[in-house]
């Protein structure tokens, strides 16, 4: 509003027209720039403007080139669809929290940056940002904070700069007029309890860790700082989701009133929510994608997404026993024109056929759905049949050797796996050791087999490269052993419930150890293994099937010895990964037994964690070169069918140690194991 339209204040109208004034002496406007005092006096006493997150944003907000693909004045038309999310943010909305299910890069996230915007700028007071770790946190900071402030003036003048040393403005705090934002990692149980908050921005919680330091579930512990502000508070939780059962953001979104976006078709105007099932496109020819309508069965074309999305709307699809809590579901079909189309949909949809990750990862991503994990063990008469003959101790393939051992009151199970390109693994050897873990001679035995030694087919011999032992039974005396052996062949692990496919384990930590009846701080380097994730993938490898005769292998494929017997095949898929709800209704999953023996499904795990412990899954070529050179083996891209004999080492040649040629300058690294 310009300062000539604004209606004069009615104190200023009592100091103009009132003759007794103050005291009952008229005040004297006699003097130059009265009415300046006045005018201005009148617009700072002016309430703010009742504007909502939406609003605020396309009036105040800009986006910089730093941190958008579209930098320039926000405008929320863009993306019609965040309208109503954000407006659920402001003050006057009665929801108290508000959480949003989505596909990647839809705009969520700019929402929740908005909604910062507001805060600062309109309705002052606590704020609380957590992101999956720490350090995500940062980038944030620098990424998105930062060229939100600076670029809008609206907030460059309420929030210092950081070069100010009594700023208020650092890293992970931004000081403001009437409050504070903190930014934090759902790691970090120290930030989570750091404040009271009245506004909580949980962003990406289905990849937030399981525990905060061992602390509880980092979303309980970051809700706990808002409860003292009551029906005021706002909590946004938003992230693409993951798993079935284990996804956070699909137990708040089922818990909610789960709206849905409506758009009207352009042909016949029935209002109808975007299905991925309805994307039709002729096979072969992701090019021709078009939106079949629920109605008519017109094939829509994507230039009308524009003038549907305009005129779509927000409809709640369920009630939710909370009323304060609204829910909002979106998938990439709902993409701008100049985003995500409905070709490239198409396309990678298609790429992702008969790769379990990439479909998950499709789900996930572009149609902002749980993936279902597929639990069922394979009969264990199926894989009795699929046992091969092996050649050699070590058949061709493999490349290095783990192990896995898993400590039972009177004995000790050791089972070795070979391990090649593609994670193909060949179990070479299953050893019990009698006598528990109170034994000396049992881990006098265990000790011998770390130098021990195993025959490839072209002549090497291979030692263990990593031992991961468990430590759930008797700790201490896995964590006095593993000292003694040292930790660069020996990982003790230990095994955490849910999923995380980003970081299957994660450490390690130092814990304490008792050694000889002395208690020794930080005395035990102690790895965390999720192995749900290990279970799901030896179950998805344990179905791939035998290609045909000449081809090869594909990767990951499990090769069972003909020695391996019933019992241990049994043990193999002693568990299955079932659906269970607590008291409250939410859905989650968890491994259960199917028989009470399972010790060669945990030693399988144990073995695979330590692949990953070495860093196998992150090799590059040379790596895997260097390993076929000292095996021997030929590398897949020069292997020939009419070629000379089989290089063989020598036995007493340990297969990994590098090559004697001299070290170039730039050094690489090369594993321990195979120096």
């Amino acid at each position: 509003m310009s300062e000539t339209s604004s209606p004069p204040s009615p104190i200023s109208r009592f100091l103009l027209n009132d003759d007794h004034g103050i005291n009952g002496h008229a005040p004297d406007l006699s003097f130059d720039g009265a009415e300046d005092i006045l005018r201005t006096w009148s617009r700072g006493i002016r309430p703010d403007p009742d504007l909502t997150v939406s609003e605020w944003a396309d009036k105040h907000r800009w986006l910089s080139s730093r941190a958008a693909a579209e930098p320039g004045r926000y405008r929320t038309a863009r993306t019609p669809y965040l309208r109503e999310i954000m407006d659920a943010l402001s003050p006057g909305h009665p929801a108290q929290r508000i959480s949003f299910m989505k596909a990647a890069q839809v705009g969520a996230t700019e929402a929740g940056n908005n909604w910062i915007g507001f805060v600062i700028h309109h309705a002052p007071g606590p704020m609380l940002a957590v992101l999956p770790t720490v350090e995500m946190a940062k980038r944030a900071s620098r990424g998105r904070l930062d060229p939100l402030i600076s670029d809008s003036p609206a907030l460059r003048e309420r929030v210092s700069p950081a070069r100010s040393r009594d700023a208020g403005n650092s890293m992970l705090s931004k000081e403001f007029p009437g409050g504070i934002l903190v930014l934090t990692g759902a790691n970090s149980a120290t930030g989570l309890r750091s404040m009271p908050a009245r506004y909580l921005f949980l962003d990406e919680i289905d990849a937030y860790p399981p525990s905060a330091d061992e602390e509880g579930d980092p979303v309980t512990l970051a809700e706990a700082r808002s409860t003292t502000f009551a029906h005021r508070r706002k909590v946004f939780l938003v992230s693409t989701p993951t798993i079935r059962g284990l996804s956070r953001i699909e137990q708040e979104f089922e818990a909610s009133d789960q709206r849905r976006f409506f758009v009207p078709c352009p042909h016949c105007g029935v209002m109808q929510w975007l299905e991925f099932e309805r994307l039709r496109w002729e096979k072969g020819r992701p090019e021709t994608a078009a939106y079949a309508c629920n109605a008519c069965d017109t094939l829509i074309a994507e230039h009308h997404k524009t003038a549907m999305l305009e005129a779509g709307e927000w409809r709640a699809t369920a009630s939710a026993a909370d009323p304060h809590h609204v829910g909002y579901h979106l998938s990439a079909l709902y993409s701008p024109i100049g985003w995500k189309s409905w070709e490239q949909i198409a396309r990678e949809w298609l790429a992702a056929q008969g790769n379990d990750e990439m479909l998950r990862a499709a789900r996930n991503t572009l149609l902002g759905e749980t993936w279902v994990e597929r639990g069922e063990a394979p009969e264990w008469q199926r894989l009795a049949d699929r046992r091969e003959v092996f050649g050699a101790q070590i058949p061709e393939g493999g490349l290095f050797l783990t192990a896995g051992a898993d400590i039972q009151k009177d004995r000790i199970e050791v089972d070795i796996w070979a391990w090649g390109r593609g994670l193909q693994s060949w179990l070479v050897d299953h050893i019990v050791i009698p006598g528990g873990p109170d034994s000396p001679a049992a881990w006098t035995q265990l000790t011998k087999l770390l130098g021990r030694t195993w025959q490839h087919a072209n002549g090497a011999v291979m030692p263990i490269a990593k031992l991961a032992i468990d430590t759930g039974y008797e700790a201490a005396a896995v964590y006095a052993w593993a000292r003694a052996q040292g930790f660069e062949q020996v990982a003790p692990v230990k095994g955490l419930e849910g999923f995380n496919r980003a970081t299957p384990v994660s450490g390690p930590t130092f814990v304490d150890a008792t050694v000889g009846g002395k208690r020794l701080r930080r005395g035990a380097r102690l790895w965390s293994v999720a192995t749900a994730t290990f279970k799901i993938e030896t179950y998805r490898f344990l179905r791939l099937e035998r290609p045909e005769e000449d081809q090869p292998d594909p990767p990951g494929m499990i090769h069972l010895p003909d020695w391996a017997d019933s019992e241990w095949l049994k043990q193999l898929v002693a568990e299955q990964l079932v659906t269970v709800r607590n008291k409250r209704g939410y859905a989650r999953q968890e491994w259960q037994k199917l028989r009470e023996r399972n010790e060669a499904l945990d030693t399988r795990v144990y073995a695979r964690a330590a692949v990953w412990i070495m860093g196998a899954d992150r090799w590059d070529e040379r790596m895997w070169r260097q390993l076929e050179d000292q095996a021997g083996v030929a590398a897949p891209e020069t292997a020939t069918t009419d070629a000379a004999e089989p290089v063989t080492d020598p036995p007493a040649r340990q297969a990994g140690r590098p090559p004697t040629t001299p070290r170039r300058k730039r050094q690489t690294y090369t594993p321990r194991f195979m120096r």
